[in-house]
Parts: C-alpha cells; structure tokens; sequence
C-alpha cells in the first residue's frame, strides 16, 4: 500500500522503535496515530503491529467513524481511543498509546504522580485517569476523550495511557516525561517523601504549546 502522508508514517514508525527502546511499551502493547492533515480522519497502527519494527503496510487510514480508507484492513483494536479524542481535541495531531509500567503501577496503587522537574511542568501539565475498561470498549474510548479535554496525558486504569501533542514529537515526548515524572515519584515514595514537586507557582511562568 502506498501512502500519500509517507512523512508521517516515517514520523510514526521512529516513536515506535522509541517506545520500546525506552520500555514504554512490549512487541505490540500500544498503538500510534497521527491525523491527516486537513482532513478528519487519521492514521492509526494495524492491530498486533510489533512497535518497534514498524513498517509502511502496518498502518491504516481510517475514517472518524472507523472505515477504512486505505492500508491495512485491521487497526488497531483501540482505534476509538484515537478517534474520540481527536474529536474531543481538534488541536491535536498525534496520539501515543503505550503501557508504561510505573505510571500504571502508580495510578493502581493510588499514587498520585508528582510533576518533580522543569520538564515534566512543560511536557506534562497535568495528568487526567480513567478507571480500568476493557481495551477497545466504547467505555474506555468516550471517557478517556472526555479527560483529554483537560489533559494532554491520560492514564487508563489498570492498562497504560495516551499522551496527545500537536505532533507526533510532542507526543512522545509527553509519554516519555510523564513516565520520568512517574518514575521519580516512586523513588521519592521510597525515601519517604511525599511533598517534593515542581513549585505550583511557577507552572504561570511557563510558556505552554
């Protein structure tokens, strides 16, 4: 299958084999997505796609209703996760749906995670959740567009989370912080500290895009 927007699957597969590197996600544990431009409908990964080895056929185009325009004739099972939060965010382009480990393990034990650095104020902003639905369920996709109203990072109980961006940069570089962010937080948790976070009164002097 040959795309017209090649720039963007290029763009997709490279935050794939980012992903995995960086243990945000396992072989085929998350799914990629960027919009078309101009356009409502959206580029998504085929399903059981491996991340980090990515190629142009394991994409498809889809509709905002799910059809397929073009590519594989099987997205993702999370397509509607995709598809009701672009709808939810006409200013996003690109979504990045992973299962980072200790963001999840944080958010099942009811910790909240603390933005600690300058880049994860910037990045990150503030970190919305949904509780455990089953992947692929309308319940998962409807509530989870409904936190990214106010949340450019989303965490769904029990399973992972998306990250939105005006591109497909800005969005991994939303996963990648706020599983710093996540990260940083359990080690602060296990010195016994439970205050430590990026001054609140300093989120006003950032400059946000």
């Amino acid at each position: 299958m040959q795309f017209h927007h090649t720039d963007l699957v290029d763009q997709l597969i490279a935050a794939g084999r980012t992903v995995v590197e960086r243990g945000l996600a396992l072989a085929s544990g998350g799914n990629l997505s960027a919009r078309v431009p101009g356009s409502d409908s959206f580029i998504v990964t085929r399903s059981g796609a491996w991340l980090n080895s990515l190629v142009p056929d394991d994409f498809s185009v889809l509709g905002p209703d799910g059809q397929v325009i073009s590519g594989s004739a099987h997205p993702s099972s999370e397509w509607k996760l995709h598809a009701y939060s672009y709808q939810a965010r006409p200013d996003a382009n690109a979504i990045v749906h992973v299962h980072p480990q200790m963001a999840v393990l944080l958010d099942a034990l009811g910790a909240e995670i603390r933005l600690i650095t300058l880049d994860h104020a910037y990045y990150v902003r503030s970190v919305g959740r949904t509780p455990y639905y089953p992947n692929g369920s309308d319940e998962l996709a409807r509530t989870a567009a409904e936190q990214a109203r106010e949340h450019d990072c989303v965490i769904q109980g029990n399973h992972g989370c998306s990250t939105l961006g005006a591109n497909v940069e800005m969005a991994l570089r939303r996963a990648l912080n706020l599983e710093e962010a996540a990260t940083l937080t359990y080690r602060a948790l296990a010195l016994g500290d439970t205050t430590t976070a990026f001054p609140r009164d300093a989120f006003e002097g950032l400059a946000h895009s």
